[in-house]
């Protein structure tokens, strides 16, 4: 019998006005390309593949969304973290109301 596959999960809220948009979406994409394993996002029983943007945007997760970010590899645990970090600053995104 082989071993159970240890998995990395991080839950986070998504903070910045606008959700996850085009933009957004595109720079989780990016990032979780670099993984050396698959990255998935999940919300509620929605699961995809997070190197999709086009996935990413089926979503739908709009502010004071709560997502659970995934990688299946101990090696890509940075790339979770930065995009847990990504996710906690609003992408980068000034709010309307700074």
């Amino acid at each position: 019998m082989e071993p159970a596959k240890k998995e990395f999960v991080k839950e986070v809220v998504i903070v910045n006005e606008l959700g996850l948009h085009a933009r957004s979406a595109a720079q989780i994409a990016s990032l979780a390309r670099q993984a050396k394993s698959n990255v998935w996002i999940f919300k509620g029983d929605q699961r995809v593949d997070a190197t999709s943007i086009i996935d990413i945007l089926t979503l739908a997760a709009a502010r004071g969304t709560k997502i659970i970010l995934k990688v299946n590899d101990g090696g890509d645990l940075e790339i979770l973290e930065t995009i847990v970090a990504l996710v906690e600053n609003g992408f980068g995104e000034q709010s309307r109301h700074e």
